[in-house]
């Protein structure tokens, strides 16, 4: 080789070697200025330096220009392919990696196994697992199957496809299983729900030669956090500390040990964690903050995002709609708007599922009107903002509103799923819309692309069980393609119990009680049934298995925000510092209502077979009521205003009277949210049309 020519191919390497490192640090205008010195050289149509480019183009996000290079290279190989393939998946367009990988072999180039591999984890990002079994079997073929790389993209794509049983055979056959294979197994069976097989899969690795690392451990700590698995959690963060593992640095590790300890209600051990991390990352910070939250601890829930917010740790969306859906689950109105302010100026509050979030919160606190502006504020929105809406008009009562904003959604060609079905059947059977529901489950049961779920048949059972259509909703359940649950026949026991139908709950009550002879729900709704009815020794025959049971229903409980501060109720609590004057406040109101009303308790929701005076007692001190009197005390009773009440069962008849009764007599309008839908109280009159 002469002189010159070895000076020409060692410029070509230097060029290459620029491109390559221009690549990996994603330098863009350096790029583009190498690109001109290849051109100049007059390495234009070279077949190397043209991949290279084509790598630096779509690592910095210029696939336009990547094409373009690729379009214009008169000779390509595989290389060439598979770099523009590599660019497709990397900026977020598996389907346009696919649909070149058909191209490349109709041009009659060989894939080689970084091909089959790319393909791979498209089909995994599309879940299309019909596409990677053929390119399964072309592997097969081509021999590259048992090549690590090839072998760990098809279980990863099988298990991300829902193809459990088929990942876990291409992991069985496979002749030498490195690392990736276990880890991708082991996060396969945790990503399936299959916690179980996880946990066992990792002993195997164990009693192997590899040695775990910390993505084995995050998929593993997963695994148990799923399956509330403390001791063996517990096991391996002793096992990290012995060993000396560096888990306070290593961030996914550490996140997923405090995630473990939240979700197994292990606060303190989950604290210690967080506090021994030398990087705290927003994973670490979000878990300990929801945790902190769902254990109704909001004060050092919120205490905790300020210390993030003030860290300069960037805030991401998933933080922040967590932090909504807090607010919007204990129905934190100012709470919820602070954190909108923040929102809109960090730039994680600009996308979709923020401000989907932002409305939902707002739908549960009651602010409707707000929820309806910053929805039509949205810049882009998707399936789930028109099913967000859909569900807070239906909670609200607006049945009508619901179904003309379903409409609305398919005129604008927005495919509805699964979810918004709920939402709109939902939405008739709260506002007594049979034909509309009836339409709408038509509609669903005739799409291609979803199937209607249990879901769906409850929510069917409970539009004609409403309507006291009580026969065709029994038939509906024992006709329908789907085993009964036990949600939908407690669906149908309550349209029983609203409709005085005693021989049809005994039915339906017996076959409840054979699902489930353990859940306490089921019998207070019995019981109940009877107590109304005026069967006490049936009702005391109900209550007394509950309690040889040793059965425990959830309590209910009201909750009212008075100056940014929670008040909660329990039904006859007397805790309340101002407990007398919340008494003596509703005695006042209940004599002006007699007085002027002429209203009189109904003593049937007190469902207990004792004097009437004692009944009238019992009602008075309800959650709900409690937490009115507060409200009423704090804010005078002339006032016009409204009184935001939260509860997390059912409001009873008796209370539903009394609030309307309230609404009439006094300036105020009730907004009551309760665990199924909003009632707004004015001038004597309920939202729900007394249709609840």
């Amino acid at each position: 080789m002469g002189r010159s020519s070895f000076c020409v191919w060692s410029e070509r390497q230097r060029l290459a070697n620029l491109l390559r490192f221009c690549s990996k640090n994603k330098l863009r205008h350096q790029g583009v200025q190498v690109h001109a010195a290849v051109l100049a050289i007059g390495f234009g149509f070279d077949l190397m330096l043209n991949n290279d480019l084509i790598d630096m183009y779509a690592k910095c996000a210029e696939m336009g220009m990547a094409n373009d290079v690729f379009d214009r290279m008169p000779e390509r190989n595989v290389v060439s392919w598979t770099a523009l393939l590599c660019g497709c998946l990397q900026n977020s367009n598996a389907k346009a990696s696919l649909s070149l990988f058909c191209d490349m072999l109709y041009s009659s180039v060989r894939p080689n196994e970084f091909t089959f591999s790319t393909n791979f984890k498209a089909c995994g990002i599309l879940s299309n697992p019909e596409i990677g079994i053929q390119i399964h079997s072309m592997s097969v073929k081509c021999g590259f199957e048992s090549v690590p790389v090839v072998g760990n993209s098809i279980i990863d794509m099988y298990s991300k496809c829902g193809r459990i049983k088929e990942a876990a055979r291409m992991f069985n056959v496979l002749p030498v299983k490195g690392l990736i294979s276990w880890n991708t197994m082991i996060a396969g069976y945790t990503l399936s729900g299959l916690s179980e097989k996880a946990l066992a899969l990792f002993g195997r690795m164990q009693k192997g030669e590899e040695i775990p690392d910390e993505f084995t451990l995050t998929s593993t700590l997963k695994a148990c956090s799923r399956l509330d698995a403390i001791r063996e959690g517990s096991i391996i963060h002793s096992s990290l500390i012995i060993s000396g593992f560096p888990y306070t640095i290593k961030a996914a590790v550490a996140g997923s040990l405090i995630d473990l300890y939240v979700k197994c209600r292990k606060l303190h051990e989950a604290r210690r964690v967080f506090n021994q991390i030398e990087q705290k990352n927003v994973i670490s910070w979000s878990a300990l903050i929801l945790g902190y939250a769902q254990e109704g601890n909001l004060a050092e829930a919120i205490d905790l995002f300020r210390q993030l917010r003030d860290s300069g740790i960037e805030v991401d969306g998933f933080v922040l709609s967590s932090m909504m859906s807090v607010f919007a689950d204990f129905a934190l109105v100012e709470q919820g708007k602070q954190m909108h302010t923040y929102a809109v100026k960090v730039p994680a509050g600009l996308e979709i599922s923020v401000s989907n979030s932002i409305v939902d919160m707002y739908l549960k606190c009651g602010l409707l009107d707000e929820a309806e502006k910053l929805f039509n504020e949205m810049p882009a929105r998707n399936v789930v903002s028109w099913t967000v809406m859909i569900t807070g008009y239906g909670k609200h009562g607006l049945g009508k509103e619901a179904t003309q904003f379903f409409n609305k959604m398919l005129l604008e060609n927005i495919d509805p799923d699964g979810v918004t079905y709920l939402a709109v059947l939902s939405a008739c059977s709260h506002s007594g819309l049979i034909e509309q529901g009836e339409e709408y489950f038509s509609q669903l049961c005739h799409d291609k692309l979803i199937k209607p779920g249990i879901e769906h048949y409850a929510c069917m059972t409970d539009l004609l069980g409403r309507a006291g259509r009580l026969k065709e909703a029994k038939d509906l359940i024992e006709s329908m393609p789907l085993k009964p649950n036990e949600g939908i026949w407690q669906t149908l026991l309550g349209a029983c119990r609203v409709h005085g139908n005693l021989e049809m709950a005994r039915e339906v009550g017996e076959i409840l009680l054979r699902l489930h002879d353990n859940n306490a729900v089921n019998y207070v709704m019995i019981s109940n049934i009877y107590a109304e009815a005026g069967y006490w020794k049936e009702c005391e025959k109900v209550r007394e298995l509950v309690k040889v049971k040793g059965l425990k229903k959830e309590a209910g409980r009201s909750w009212v925000e008075i100056e940014k501060e929670i008040h909660y109720f329990y039904g006859g609590d007397n805790t309340h510092p101002q407990t007398d004057k919340i008494h003596e406040i509703l005695k006042e109101m209940e004599k002006r209502m007699k007085e002027e009303l002429g209203y009189v308790y109904r003593v049937k929701f007190a469902l207990k077979d004792v004097e009437e005076e004692s009944k009238e007692e019992s009602l008075r001190v309800h959650g709900e009521k409690l937490a009115i009197g507060l409200a009423l005390l704090c804010g005078g009773l002339d006032k016009p205003r409204v009184i935001r009440v939260f509860k997390n069962l059912r409001v009873c008849g008796d209370c539903h009277e009394f609030i309307k009764g309230l609404s009439r007599i006094l300036k105020v309008v009730f907004v009551v949210r309760d665990a199924n839908r909003f009632h707004h109280f004015r001038d004597g009159k309920c939202s729900c049309g007394d249709y609840w």
